[in-house]
């Protein structure tokens, strides 16, 4: 099984990240956590077993709980990118449709 890139950076550490949360909302373990941001107590493990990377709704999950920016959450777990792209196709305009109605006479 292929891993996430990711995972695979030197810096990388999402247990950092996972106690920075507990240390901040006061809670006990890992259980305690994933209650928190309503997760299987299986994908936290993942995480902190490096199996499973962050994703990105999770950190969306974290944010909104905490009121960390995603930043400071990023930077908590090392991750270092500076972009994101899901595709080659997003966030390029749509190409207009073209008509082949023949232009109105006046």
């Amino acid at each position: 099984m292929a891993q996430h890139e990711l995972i695979d950076q030197t810096t990388y550490d999402p247990n950092r990240l996972l106690d920075a949360l507990l240390e901040k909302m006061s809670l006990k373990n890992d259980a305690a956590l994933s209650r928190m941001l309503e997760v299987a107590p299986p994908v936290i493990s993942k995480i902190r077993h490096r199996r499973l990377p962050i994703g990105a709704s999770l950190l969306i999950r974290m944010h909104e709980t905490t009121g960390m920016s995603i930043r400071d959450l990023r930077d908590l777990m090392g991750d270092r990118r500076t972009k994101y792209r899901l595709s080659d196709a997003q966030g390029k305009p749509k190409p207009a449709p073209e008509t082949n109605a023949p232009a109105a006479l006046h």
